[in-house]
């Protein structure tokens, strides 16, 4: 019954972070509210027993990439006006062209790997905390497509934040 309790409490926390990040004028206040956002999400995976998630989302997550959040929000300057032409040198045809392709190529390779069926269920014995060769295993074996997925759109969000940044290519 206490687990039960504690788990809406950081589930309504949660919730209410990730509104607050969508919802916070400030930018530098939305990044704080992701933070926070991550730190309870680590809580709840302590409650769930996977320790080990835990501080993986509080080293990488909640750590480094919302420093990195905060070094493009620093470098991009939100401020200035907008452009007031477009420029001619834009490709926007071509680079529609281009993401629809990497798109049909994810969704191709979805439907090679897994065949319409659902994603793999985990492993039949339960990972320990202390584990991490089955995560790892798991993670780059089994679920492989989707973590390389994720990183496809880290890579993509890095990209577009250089070229805000950059005024002239």
């Amino acid at each position: 019954m206490t687990q039960a309790i504690v788990f809406y409490v950081l589930s309504a926390f949660i919730l209410g972070f990730a509104v607050l990040v969508i919802t916070a004028k400030n930018t530098v206040h939305s990044v704080l509210f992701l933070v926070a956002n991550f730190l309870f999400v680590a809580a709840l995976y302590v409650l769930l027993g996977a320790q080990f998630l835990a501080v993986i989302q509080v080293l990488v997550y909640a750590g480094g990439i919302v420093v990195l959040y905060l070094f493009v929000v620093m470098l991009v300057n939100l401020k200035r006006p907008p452009e007031q032409h477009s420029d001619p040198h834009r490709r926007t045809r071509f680079g529609l062209a281009i993401s629809l392709a990497v798109l049909l190529e994810l969704v191709g390779i979805g439907y090679l790997e897994y065949g319409g069926r659902p994603l793999p269920p985990p492993p039949a014995q339960a990972l320990s905390p202390q584990n991490v060769e089955q995560v790892g295993y798991a993670l780059y074996a089994d679920y492989l497509i989707p973590f390389e997925v994720a990183s496809m759109l880290l890579l993509v969000a890095m990209i577009g934040a250089i070229v805000l940044a950059k005024r002239e290519l």
